[in-house]
């Protein structure tokens, strides 16, 4: 039942947006934006530090800082992508509420057109008269006319609120998409990070310990180990606010999708998968072509110029028609008896609603600007966002880690030949975690922002797969 009655609307919405369609189908409208794969990400190994260590000393190994999972999370299920958008569909009340204020707008739509019910009149008078005890018996029925199509007005005013209604629909699947991706990928980045620091607080801890050593055998200061052991402790706290921040992303991620008691312990997702290289200006005309809030703003300006017209009609009378019959039971008789009634439109030529009507023609068309700006700002802070993102993210992986990475493995080998002191090492290495740690935030930020214009796109499917260049034949 429920997978017939989604067919049916969004057959509906369908038809509703028949009239902006998508540019790949129309060359009337822009062409869907570019999408190019990023580049590859490139995953850093450190070098193996047995083979650099010397004979009788603690040394750490290496930290591979990988986005893997945290192991102290759970072993509950994982969710994907994918699965909580299809829950999303088909449990989030929002969505219901929005189905059910269409189906209100349809009754309305109906009732508008409906023609005025006949009046009948039943009396008797003079009952128990000595001349004719059966009284005077009389029927009379009346219909109203209505003219100048009032009602074909009316009711073609009202189907437009149905499909504001349809478009406000659109638009609510794809807020709620882009509120279960956000709270997703919020998961997920939360995730990553507790891995990572988890990590770290290994490093850091053997770096105390390797320290305390070398301060007792007096190669290292006081200071140093001070310094460590607040990094040490930075890093604790760090961790211990990203556990703690998980379940509450979880509650979000689940009060998205619309079941509070969704038992998600983890979700399943890469945080390295190539994302879409958007242009913004070719990304701005899509959305303000094809966006339902827009189009539902464009139909409320035809609605309100239907109903100027429907004020202007008010005007012309309706006639009411009458006819009756009536059984006299003093004479014996049979009457019958019709009748017109039209009001003369003197005084009352409904002026005032037709100013009030006009000008709401004029807010209905400000309406559609006040969106269209109000869209094309939104856009521009969410793609901003995703640019700066996307770029800072390209940057991490082509060079900055791979440069402090190269940084380790120089220290390493400096130290192994007498020329730094081990401390370093200790620092070179928390710089390559610690660039790892920014990574995974940048990318965080990136599939948040990307999110959002994904949902101004109206993307179904997200992210879309990166488009590979056909070779020529």
């Amino acid at each position: 039942m429920r997978t017939s009655l989604s067919a049916m609307i969004f057959g509906g919405i369908g038809l509703v947006l028949a009239g902006c369609a998508a540019p790949s189908r129309s060359p009337g409208l822009p062409i869907l934006p570019t999408v190019a794969a990023t580049p590859a990400p490139t995953v850093i190994r450190t070098a193996n530090f047995a083979s650099y260590q010397k004979d009788g000393e603690d040394l750490p190994s290496p930290n591979q800082f990988v986005n893997e999972p945290d192991a102290g999370i759970g072993n509950a299920r994982s969710y994907e992508l994918s699965e909580l958008i299809a829950l999303t569909l088909e449990r989030n009340p929002r969505l219901a509420q929005v189905t059910f204020a269409i189906d209100t707008a349809r009754g309305r739509a109906i009732q508008a057109g409906l023609y005025p019910n006949p009046n009948v009149n039943v009396t008797g008078n003079e009952l128990g008269d000595r001349k004719g005890p059966s009284g005077i018996w009389s029927a009379y029925t009346t219909q109203e006319i209505v003219t100048a199509n009032k009602l074909g007005l009316s009711q073609s005013a009202a189907f437009k609120e149905v499909d504001q209604a349809t478009l406000n629909l659109v638009a609510e699947r794809y807020r709620i998409f882009t509120e279960v991706r956000q709270a997703f990928f919020e998961a997920l980045t939360l995730e990553r990070r507790a891995a990572i620091l988890a990590d770290l607080v290994k490093l850091a801890e053997q770096s105390v310990d390797n320290a305390k050593k070398l301060l007792k055998a007096k190669e290292a200061a006081d200071l140093d180990l001070v310094q460590l052991e607040v990094d040490q402790e930075r890093y604790r706290a760090e961790l211990e606010a990203t556990r703690r921040a998980l379940p509450g992303a979880y509650r979000k991620l689940a009060a998205s999708v619309g079941v509070q008691d969704l038992p998600i312990a983890r979700v399943s997702g890469d945080l390295d998968t190539p994302l879409p290289e958007y242009e913004l200006d070719r990304v701005r005309v899509y959305v303000l072509g094809i966006h339902p809030e827009i189009r539902a703003a464009q139909i409320g300006v035809e609605r309100a110029r239907l109903l100027v017209r429907r004020a202007e009609v008010e005007a012309h009378p309706n006639v009411t028609v009458g006819a009756g019959y009536t059984r006299q039971g003093q004479n014996r008789s049979n009457d019958w008896d019709i009748g017109v009634s039209v009001p003369v439109p003197l005084w009352n030529k409904n002026q005032g609603n037709i100013l009030a009507a006009k000008a709401q023609v004029g807010e209905a068309i400000n309406q559609v600007g006040r969106i269209e700006n109000d869209l094309a700002n939104r856009l521009a802070a969410s793609f901003s966002t995703y640019a700066a993102a996307q770029k800072r993210t390209e940057r991490y992986k082509s060079s900055i880690l791979p440069k402090a990475q190269q940084t380790y493995r120089l220290s390493l080998k400096a130290y192994q030949g007498g020329q730094f002191e081990y401390l370093r090492v200790l620092a070179a290495q928390r710089t390559v975690a610690e660039a790892n740690l920014e990574l995974v935030r940048s990318l965080g930020e990136m599939w948040r922002a990307g999110s959002e214009v994904g949902g101004f796109m109206l993307e179904d499917q997200w992210p879309l797969a990166p488009v590979t260049e056909r070779k020529q034949p």
